[in-house]
């Protein structure tokens, strides 16, 4: 079911690129962490960014997923961070290969259906923690593990702004004021496949970066060749989350503003087709992980409080149902 946000933008931040951009520079909240480096089964690794102090096990964990050329230093993962670790629960954020500072060993890095990795990561702090409630927040890439694996150790998932229709968001992106925010990304993305190239001089790539001016064309000549998909086409209609919600059984929160800049109509499921699992929230404003509102000069985030009152609310109701009380007190 598709259900209305309760989110509204304030008069100095209804237009969908002050939200997206502002957003970025306005947010200031800071976050201690911790690195940890997990060796992965193919001989790569990911670095894992746990909030500090780090909580006792009691506590629930939520493992967050970055967006596409994101790490823990991005402005929407430290306010998340931050907010979790205040109700007393364990953030830990998971870098994509490639994200964390380090360029990977492999030339394979990560792309938007790329689950493994993630289901090592989660697998492995389940046998950690084998007690320990834990939730998820992410993008397509979590829609994409959720459908894939049925048994997991998530209790709940939340999944933000998250580009479900992969081609058309690809479209909308190159169109417009949207082009400003493609042109940052492919930048980032030219940059790390060339600190790759330099890992690999035994790799012969034909291509000429200089060619490539879109999202599309770097998906079509690296990401998908890369990573096994036949074009960027391709990857987009296999790792698409759109078509793939229906198969969700995990108490999942979707939430979409619909005047972002990184996408369109597309994106939007059709009601009748989502399953009882998935709570759809649909915004008119907010942006691209923007959702800012209260005073310019004192702005609050508003992703910060709804997703963890409805972590909260899904904890609460499972440990009612399984007898567990009193429930996880906030952080004093």
């Amino acid at each position: 079911m598709i259900h209305p946000s309760r989110f509204h933008s304030p008069w100095w931040a209804r237009n969908p690129h002050v939200q997206t951009i502002m957003a970025k520079y306005l947010h200031r909240t800071r976050i201690d962490t911790r690195r940890e480096r997990l060796e992965l089964p193919d001989g790569d690794f990911v670095d894992l960014a746990w909030a500090l102090p780090v909580l006792d096990e009691h506590r629930p964990l939520v493992l967050l997923f970055h967006g596409l050329e994101g790490c823990v230093e991005s402005h929407y993962a430290r306010g998340m961070m931050a907010a979790l670790h205040r109700k007393g629960w364990q953030p830990v954020l998971m870098h994509f290969r490639g994200c964390s500072g380090e360029p990977n060993r492999y030339l394979q890095a990560y792309h938007s259906g790329a689950i493994e990795d993630p289901h090592y990561v989660l697998e492995l702090l389940r046998q950690r923690y084998p007690e320990r409630p834990m939730a998820a927040i992410g993008g397509n890439m979590l829609i994409n593990y959720l459908a894939e694996h049925k048994r997991h150790p998530l209790c709940a998932a939340v999944v933000i702004s998250a580009p479900l229709q992969l081609s058309a968001c690809a479209d909308r992106i190159n169109s417009g004021f949207s082009r400003f925010y493609q042109r940052y990304l492919l930048n980032r993305m030219k940059f790390n496949w060339q600190q790759r190239l330099r890992r690999h001089p035994h790799h012969r790539w034909q291509g000429n970066l200089a060619r490539i001016h879109s999202l599309r064309e770097f998906d079509d000549k690296i990401t998908a060749p890369i990573h096994g998909f036949n074009d960027a086409e391709d990857y987009y209609r296999r790792c698409s989350g759109l078509y793939k919600l229906s198969g969700i059984s995990t108490p999942t929160l979707v939430i979409h503003a619909a005047d972002d800049p990184f996408m369109n109509d597309a994106v939007i499921p059709d009601a009748s087709e989502l399953p009882p699992a998935i709570t759809y929230e649909l915004s008119r404003t907010g942006g691209h992980v923007g959702f800012m509102h209260g005073q310019p000069w004192r702005p609050l985030y508003w992703l910060e409080q709804r997703v963890p009152q409805w972590l909260e609310k899904q904890w609460l109701e499972k440990q009612w149902l399984a007898g567990q009380w009193p429930p996880y007190q906030e952080k004093a």
